[in-house]
């Protein structure tokens, strides 16, 4: 189970421990695939896609945790056991779901022409906007992904960004692990920092402000003269100790560095 632990308890009925089933929650993430079309006989009123799209709404607008039973069987005006009918495995099962079908409507865009770097580059940003559009999907993990059409196909387009590099499999592999990783990273503290006015009822430059005085007093130049010197240009340069953007442009760029160097030394042909 990659959530963390209570995650399901909400969406769980009574009396009724959470079990997941990674066989069942895989026929449910290819259930299109899997089940015959229907042909005669009227539609249900309430459906999987109904309940999950259900969900990514109130996650998007609310956060993971208004993620329950009961706020998704009042958005689909259906009761609690209704819902649990159509997602036995509870919130962790609801949640691979809910991923599986952000990544499936993700655009994807046909490279054309575009260069390796710009390439890479350009998956990366389409993972920031998904972050942005979706902040709960930050806390997900990529250890045990729900192996749905969504996730397979963003993998698949993904990796494509390095063909015509001559990089093996593997490293392949690593190097996409590693760009989704400082896009996550990135993401996640821009969220934390986009969060802290509200949470401390206190904006950057009014905590900034706050402390002048005391850090006068104890920070002497000449005791940290690069603590005063780096961290007054840095503040000045992005308008105060973190500016999630200028973050993410200087690293994007290092990774792509770090790229280029593992590319120039593969085995030449």
């Amino acid at each position: 189970m990659f959530w963390s632990r209570g995650l399901e308890t909400d969406f769980m009925p009574p009396n009724k421990p959470a079990t997941p089933d990674p066989a069942r929650t895989l026929s449910l993430l290819w259930r299109h695939s899997l089940e015959p079309s229907r042909t005669r006989g009227p539609r249900p009123s309430l459906t999987v896609d109904r309940v999950v799209e259900a969900a990514i709404t109130i996650a998007d607008e609310q956060g993971l945790d208004a993620v329950t039973v009961r706020s998704v069987a009042q958005a689909v005006g259906a009761s609690p056991m209704s819902v649990y009918t159509y997602v036995p495995g509870g919130k962790t099962e609801l949640i691979e779901l809910m991923i599986d079908a952000v990544y499936l409507r993700a655009d994807r865009p046909a490279w054309g022409g575009l260069r390796w770097r710009e390439r890479v580059k350009a998956v990366a940003d389409q993972n920031r906007a998904l972050y942005a559009a979706h902040p709960w999907l930050i806390h997900a993990s990529t250890s045990r992904p729900p192996l749905g059409p969504g996730v397979i196909t963003k993998y698949e387009y993904e990796l494509s960004a390095f063909d015509g590099l001559g990089l093996s499999d593997v490293d392949v592999d690593a190097a996409l692990t590693f760009v989704l990783g400082f896009v996550q990273a990135n993401a996640r503290s821009a969220a934390e920092a986009a969060a802290l006015p509200e949470a401390t009822a206190m904006t950057d430059a009014a905590w900034w402000e706050a402390q002048a005085e005391v850090l006068g007093r104890v920070v002497d130049p000449k005791t940290f003269p690069r603590a005063t010197r780096i961290g007054e240009a840095a503040g000045a340069a992005q308008g105060g100790a973190y500016q999630a953007d200028a973050a993410y442009r200087f690293g994007m760029d290092r990774v792509l560095d770090g790229l280029d160097r593992l590319v120039e030394r593969k085995p030449k042909a």
